[in-house]
């Protein structure tokens, strides 16, 4: 435990940062920034744009230390299980130095290239799991609309090419209502709006996450924001059976 966040940079020899969004990225820099010097390491695993991830990584480094960007896929129960994803970029000596921690928290290691490219992969992956989790969560109320049972879709669904660990993971909490946050349904809007903002920067039009974006803000509209993030299903299932 520590006081403030310069006392853990002052401490550590590398300091791991995992914070909510670029805002909270930014203001811990600012004050770890005071304990960086020479021969210290920063990484933050925070999901944030790739501008965020180069004004935390310009910080880093004028203040002496080296940094990488390590925005993790994976949620709550893979961190425990020590089988997180990194996806990495900005120095590569310090990423070489970190392989052991790395390898302790996750199950797989990715060096991407530059500071920024981490951030990008990062969000290309949750655009993808967001849309994911959006058509799951209408395919479960057309069937219940339809009435047809969620268990026998999930079934189907296992069965064939589409079956996927999201899926049989998530699917039994949402037919049964219950979404015990493993991944906050807010966090997964944050992706996806910074997703839709990467597409316009670079020219790609990103239709189906903007409309998994609306059904994420609706779904924070009705007070699910810390809920987990397949608890957009109640915005589906209203949609299919309005009352």
């Amino acid at each position: 435990m520590a006081a403030s966040p310069a006392e853990v940079t002052a401490r550590a020899g590398v300091t791991f940062a995992m914070l909510s969004d670029p805002e909270a990225a930014q203001a811990v820099v600012r004050e770890a920034a005071d304990g960086i010097g020479p021969g210290k390491g920063y990484v933050d695993c925070s999901t944030v744009d790739a501008s965020t991830a180069e004004g935390v990584g310009a910080a880093v480094e004028a203040a002496g230390g080296e940094f990488l960007e390590a925005p993790v896929s994976g949620s709550k129960a893979p961190a425990e299980n020590g089988q997180l994803i990194f996806l990495c970029g900005g120095s590569r000596g310090l990423f070489d130095d970190v392989a052991g921690p790395l390898e302790v928290m996750g199950k797989a290691s990715l060096y991407l290239g530059e500071t920024g490219q981490g951030a990008r992969m990062k969000l290309c992956a949750n655009a993808i799991m967001g849309e994911m989790m959006v058509a799951l969560s209408e395919g479960l109320a057309l069937s219940e609309a339809a009435g047809l049972k969620h268990a026998d879709l999930l079934e189907v669904l296992s069965l064939g090419a589409m079956a996927n660990p999201m899926f049989a993971l998530k699917g039994p909490a949402m037919s049964e209502g219950t979404y015990p946050p493993a991944f906050p349904l807010e966090h997964q809007q944050k992706d996806l709006r910074l997703a839709l903002a990467l597409g316009e920067e670079v020219g790609q039009q990103l239709p189906l996450a903007a409309v998994a974006n609306a059904a994420f803000l609706k779904a924070q509209e009705r007070g699910l924001a810390r809920s987990d993030f397949s608890a957009v299903m109640e915005v589906a299932r209203r949609r299919a059976r309005p009352e």
